[in-house]
C-alpha cells in the first residue's frame, strides 16, 4: 500500500520525514484491521463541517478519514467539502464532486498537508456493528441456576 510507505518514511515525501503527531495517528490507523476502521457516512461529514457554529472555523479545512466514506441518501443537499479518505463508495464520490467538493486519497493528502495542517481527523463508530450487540453474557444475567 503506497499510503503506508508515505507515512512511514519516504525521502521523496515530506510526510514521512516530519515528526507530527498527525502522521503517527494516520500511520497507526492504516495498520488497523477493517473492524477498527469503520465506515463514515456523508451525513456525519456534513454535520461536522456544515454545523452552524463551526462553519466559519472549518472553512477551507480538509476532513480526513482513515476508512471508507459511504453515501447517505437521506441527505438532500451536501455542502462543498474537501475530504481525504482511504476509499469512497462510487455514489459518495459522485455526490461530493457534484456539490463542488473534492475527494482526495491519503497519498494526495500527504503531499498537500505533510504535517496535517488545516485538517479535521474523524473516525467512524467502532461499536455500531451488528455483531457487537451479541457480545457479553446476555439478557438473563440476574438468574440463578437450579440447585
Amino acid at each position: 500500500m503506497a499510503s503506508i510507505t508515505l507515512y512511514q518514511f519516504d525521502p521523496e515525501c515530506f510526510a514521512g520525514r516530519t515528526d507530527s503527531n498527525f502522521n503517527k495517528v494516520i500511520l497507526r490507523r492504516l495498520f488497523m484491521s477493517r473492524t477498527n476502521r469503520p465506515p463514515v457516512s456523508l451525513s456525519r461529514l456534513v454535520s461536522i463541517a456544515g454545523n452552524n457554529e463551526t462553519t466559519a472555523a472549518n472553512q477551507g479545512k480538509t476532513i480526513v478519514v482513515v476508512g471508507t466514506i459511504t453515501d447517505d441518501n437521506r441527505l438532500l443537499n451536501i455542502p462543498k467539502l474537501s475530504v481525504a479518505a482511504l476509499r469512497f463508495t462510487a455514489t459518495a464520490r459522485a455526490r461530493i464532486g457534484k456539490a463542488g467538493g473534492e475527494t482526495l486519497t491519503l497519498d494526495q493528502l500527504a503531499l498537500r498537508a505533510p504535517t496535517g495542517a488545516n485538517t479535521i481527523l474523524l473516525r467512524g463508530p467502532k461499536n455500531a456493528r451488528e455483531a457487537v450487540k451479541h457480545f457479553g453474557f446476555g439478557p438473563h444475567s440476574g438468574k440463578v441456576g437450579k440447585t
